[in-house]
Parts: C-alpha cells; structure tokens; sequence
C-alpha cells in the first residue's frame, strides 16, 4: 500500500490527527500493507521455498484481476487504529489464494492474524500504552477522506525482529492480472 499515493496521503492525514496523543507508534508511509497471511516463521521457510511461493502465487493470482479498493472508515482495536479495505470478497480471494499457497508449498498453514472473519485493513497507527479511546476517536472520527486504490500486486515479505522495527525485506512481487 505504500506504493499508492493515495494510501500515503490518507495516512499522512490521519498521522497529522493523531500527532498530539502519546503512545502510538506511527506506521512509517512506505511499509503501509495490507497482511493477507503469515507463512511462517523465516527459520522455517527456505529461500528455495521463498522462490516456489512467490512462482505459485503467481500462477494462481494470474487469474484475479485487480481489485478496485476504497479506504476511509477508521477501525479502532485496543493495539491499533487501522483502515478498513472495502470491498472485502475480492480480497479474499486472494487471500485463499496464498493461504493454498503457503500450504502447498511449505506443508503449514502458516497462521492468519485477527478475528475470524479476516478484516482487511491498513493500519495507520499501533498503541503503546493503555488509553482511552474517547481522545483518539475525537482527534481521528470514524471517516476519513475516502481514498481509491488498486490492488494489483501482493508482496512477500521477510520480516526480521518485531514488527515495529520495521527491518522487512520484499523477496518479490505477485501480480494480479485476471487471465482466465
């Protein structure tokens, strides 16, 4: 997502917002995503198999067409404040689709993050502390200005350390491309 001007813009918006209330961890512009999937630990994948995932998400995700997004309804969670992604049954597919991967190609699940049914979203900002929402939701609101993004790549990633630190490598691009 941080490839999308839009997505930046609108997070920036929100940053600006939130900027006077202590304890957030701002999502710096070019790591704003969208998880679709944990794999699995790096200790556990191998970069041979890092490759073959990447190869067969690419297969799959040749059939799904670009997904036309809307960004703007704030989602509040006890550790973050996120974006939600409408619409969610095109993203979800694709989601299926690396989910089939992951199990394909490394024989594990992998993990899924969040609440059942998955939510898709972009998180804008991660609580450090206990707070009360009633500040956050009177500086930030419920909307934001609406955004449209077109989801047509899905990236894997390597993330070392916490997730804050912020140290992930892009192994390489899936692209979304809807041939039949």
């Amino acid at each position: 997502m941080g490839d999308h001007p839009e997505a930046r813009e609108l997070s920036q918006t929100a940053h600006e917002r939130l900027a006077d209330i202590p304890g957030l961890h701002m999502t710096p512009a070019e790591w704003l995503h969208i998880t679709t999937h944990v794999a699995g630990s790096t200790d556990e994948i191998t970069n041979t198999q890092q490759q073959d995932m990447l190869a067969m998400a690419q297969v799959l995700l040749t059939r799904i067409p670009p997904v036309n997004v809307t960004l703007g309804r704030i989602l509040y969670h006890p550790e973050a404040i996120a974006v939600a992604v409408q619409p969610t049954d095109p993203l979800v597919r694709i989601r299926e689709a690396i989910q089939e991967t992951t199990l394909k190609v490394t024989g594990s699940e992998g993990s899924t993050e969040g609440p059942d049914p998955w939510t898709p979203h972009m998180t804008i900002a991660y609580s450090e502390t206990d707070q009360p929402a009633g500040p956050l939701i009177s500086a930030l609101g419920r909307e934001l200005p609406t955004r449209h993004v077109t989801i047509d790549t899905v990236t894997l990633v390597v993330q070392r350390g916490a997730e804050r630190l912020w140290d992930w490598h892009p192994v390489g691009h899936a692209r979304l491309l809807g041939h039949r």
